[in-house]
């Protein structure tokens, strides 16, 4: 496909409220999205980076540098056949795999697009429903998430996730259990703890978790391979886990049960269908983390939990639950049994508001090939 212009907004988009973790307290997000033009389509992506890099080393500025100085001009400058062809496009650079996911996946979209089928067709999906769940950011008394819970709970969601780090989370569990003792619940530790911290991690097991997800050391698989020993409830690998060696490797060692995906942190859809296949393969499931996205990158996200592994509920909820007003229409909406269904029109399903976008841009750049215009 012949790229015609490549344009990198970034949108400020207050959220509905703040949403807190072991990192700190969000309150707006900084969106970077890119519209990349091919022969009269128009594919979208979306950076889930960050607006500091405590997730990961990214950030919303870092990835807005490479993609101006590095990635969107590769990409300006040749004719991908498909999606497929963006890692060796962006072979040369190193890492930056949140913005290298933001070209890559617009592609992909474009690519469906081209086609006239959906994006999960164009993965391989093979569901027309996906599950969901919610995660719940740390509050500011149990008793205020214990309403939320309930809230989401009457809504339909499949599986509650509660953020947690030291001091919030057996008191915090213990109460959740008391009031709703057969909803499926995990926690979620942004590697908060340490290996220190065993006994009391495994303390967790008598909360019937289906996971703890990345409790330890973001870039670790060894002292997770021994923790895991230690606990009956299966860890689930999130920041560890980068491309598909990754997902082998903590396999091999047993550091984990389960295994989340994000198609930023992975590096796109390309990486994220190594990773999902190397697990299904050898039994491991997996299910799709959410990165506070706008419409945009959630519409990426529901047509990658249609692959056949996404066994488990995933972070992918309904737009109303961050954004009052989300940038694309018909806005994501989840059904009373907590399911969304999945669109079959051409490319992501969702068509973007580009009223709406505008209005929302804070700042703007064009690419194009071989040339770069600010």
């Amino acid at each position: 496909m012949k790229i015609d212009a490549i344009y990198l907004r970034e949108l400020n988009l207050p959220l509905v409220r703040p949403f807190q973790t072991s990192f700190g307290t969000t309150r707006d997000r900084r969106v970077v999205l890119a519209e990349i033009h091919s022969e009269g389509l128009i594919g979208w992506g979306e950076c889930t980076a960050g607006e500091h890099p405590h997730f990961s080393e990214e950030s919303v500025d870092s990835c807005w540098q490479v993609i101006v100085e590095e990635l969107g001009p590769m990409l300006a400058a040749s004719s991908p056949e498909n999606g497929g062809q963006c890692p060796r496009i962006f072979g040369l650079v190193r890492g930056n795999r949140m913005a290298k996911a933001t070209l890559e996946n617009a592609i992909w979209d474009l690519e469906a697009q081209r086609k006239g089928i959906s994006l999960s067709q164009l993965l391989g999906g093979v569901r027309d429903v996906i599950p969901c769940g919610v995660s719940i950011g740390i509050q500011s008394s149990i008793s205020e998430l214990l309403d939320v819970i309930g809230r989401e709970v009457a809504a339909g969601y499949q599986r509650i996730k509660l953020k947690c780090k030291p001091g919030w989370d057996v008191e915090v569990f213990e109460r959740v259990r008391d009031r709703f003792p057969d909803i499926t619940l995990s926690c979620d530790a942004n590697s908060a703890y340490r290996l220190k911290d065993a006994d009391h991690l495994a303390s967790f097991d008598q909360f019937d978790l289906l996971m703890v997800e990345q409790p330890l050391w973001y870039d670790d698989f060894y002292y997770h391979s021994m923790l895991q020993k230690r606990l009956s409830t299966a860890i689930c690998l999130d920041e560890s886990i980068r491309n598909r060696r990754d997902a082998l490797a903590a396999i091999e060692m047993e550091s984990c049960r389960i295994i989340n995906i994000k198609l930023g942190r992975v590096g796109g859809f390309s990486e994220a269908l190594a990773v999902h296949n190397a697990a299904f393969e050898r039994g491991i499931p997996v299910w799709c983390g959410g990165m506070l996205e706008s419409g945009i990158g959630r519409s990426h996200n529901i047509a990658l939990s249609t692959l056949e592994n996404y066994s488990l509920p995933g972070d992918v909820s309904a737009s109303r639950r961050y954004w009052a007003e989300d940038i694309i229409e018909p806005e994501v909406t989840v059904s009373a049994q907590g399911e969304i269904s999945i669109p079959d029109s051409p490319g992501r399903g969702y068509e973007v508001r580009i009223d709406l976008v505008e209005r929302l841009t804070v700042r703007k750049h064009e690419i194009r090939a071989h040339a770069l215009v600010g």
